[in-house]
């Protein structure tokens, strides 16, 4: 296999979006964003053709152009998709990339007063914008989402909290069942702040951003727990609340709370009805997951089984957290045949 990139057989368009709910945001994040739609092979032949919609969101720290990564002897998941509709054994889509990328890491794609308003930033701009400018099925029932670890995360939650938009969802190693997979991280996380920055998250940031990014032990805990608090339990005011005390890591209740509402597997029972309606829910992790985010899958599935939501792909499969671009095609693949019908 050839070490860098092929002639494809589809088309993306690279675009830069200005988003009017971005502006101003707390952390000054460009408002501007790249935004890549692809077009599989047959798009301008056929004029009179709609096609669904599978939007692809990225995981901690991700950002658009390290989709285009690649490791050795291994294709990068934007030829994997392309790949996959030029052989014809998937119905034609519109695939939508979307950066939610924050300089705290991420956005967990949610409306949060510390970090800005991704959530809406997804589904009342990027969405219109795409179905007024390609030829979508513009329905639910045609429009899907997909990501992996936080990306699977957001993948999740958004279909149930906007069910007018999405009719289906994949997840690949997404966070779920929180105990799991944020709480074993935290007692690292003061330790380092203790050990590290005298208690103190504002120095840590400081040293963080004057060096090479993740170039010292216990850099990913502390982003994480920081980032995820400024998601999940940030005040009106911005202020950012981390789950437990800086100094000993005991579990602050109320604040813990406010990360555990935010659980997809909590999530399920609130939001019956559209995961019931969902025409698609694809779930997979690696069993050697090194965030547990298996066990976060298996919860999520047996929460839906408890609803009477059974039409689900589920899989377990042998592989860790890492290197797992290989299954994405996968979900794409069922996504694409439930949305199409």
């Amino acid at each position: 296999m050839q070490p860098w990139s092929t002639e494809l057989y589809g088309h993306y368009d690279e675009i830069t979006f200005e988003s009017n709910v971005l502006k101003d945001n707390p952390l000054r994040d460009p408002y501007k964003r790249p935004l890549w739609v692809y077009l599989p092979p047959g798009y301008n032949d056929d004029t009179n053709r709609r096609y669904p919609t599978v939007y692809q969101i990225q995981g901690l720290t991700g950002q658009l152009d390290m989709w285009r990564n690649r490791a050795p002897f291994r294709k990068n998941f934007p030829e994997l998709a392309d790949e996959l509709f030029a052989r014809g054994e998937v119905p034609p889509c519109v695939v939508v990339w979307v950066d939610c990328w924050t300089s705290l890491g991420g956005s967990q794609f949610v409306d949060s007063p510390a970090t800005g308003r991704y959530h809406t930033y997804l589904c009342d701009e990027i969405v219109p914008w795409v179905d007024s400018h390609y030829r979508t099925l513009p329905q639910r029932e045609h429009r899907g989402i997909a990501g992996k670890s936080s990306g699977g995360y957001g993948a999740m939650i958004t279909p149930m909290l906007r069910p007018d938009l999405w009719g289906g969802l994949a997840t690949h190693a997404g966070d779920a069942l929180f105990e799991m997979c944020y709480l074993p991280g935290f007692p690292a996380s003061v330790r380092t702040l203790r050990d590290q920055y005298a208690g103190s998250i504002e120095k840590f940031w400081e040293d963080f951003r004057s060096r090479p990014a993740f170039s010292k032990r216990g850099d990913d805990s502390l982003l994480n727990d920081w980032c995820m608090a400024a998601c999940y339990s940030a005040d009106a005011d911005g202020k950012i609340h981390l789950p437990y005390d800086l100094a000993t890591g005991m579990l602050i209740p109320e604040i813990w709370q406010r990360w555990l509402s935010w659980d997809p597997v909590r999530m399920v029972p609130a939001h019956t009805d559209a995961l019931r309606t969902m025409r698609a829910i694809y779930i997979d992790a690696g069993k050697r997951d090194e965030f547990y985010l298996d066990l976060g899958a298996e919860a999520f599935r047996r929460e839906l089984e408890k609803i009477g939501v059974t039409d689900v792909f589920f899989e377990l499969f042998d592989a860790t957290h890492m290197s797992i671009e290989y299954r994405y095609p996968l979900s794409l693949k069922y996504l694409a045949e439930r949305l199409t019908a």
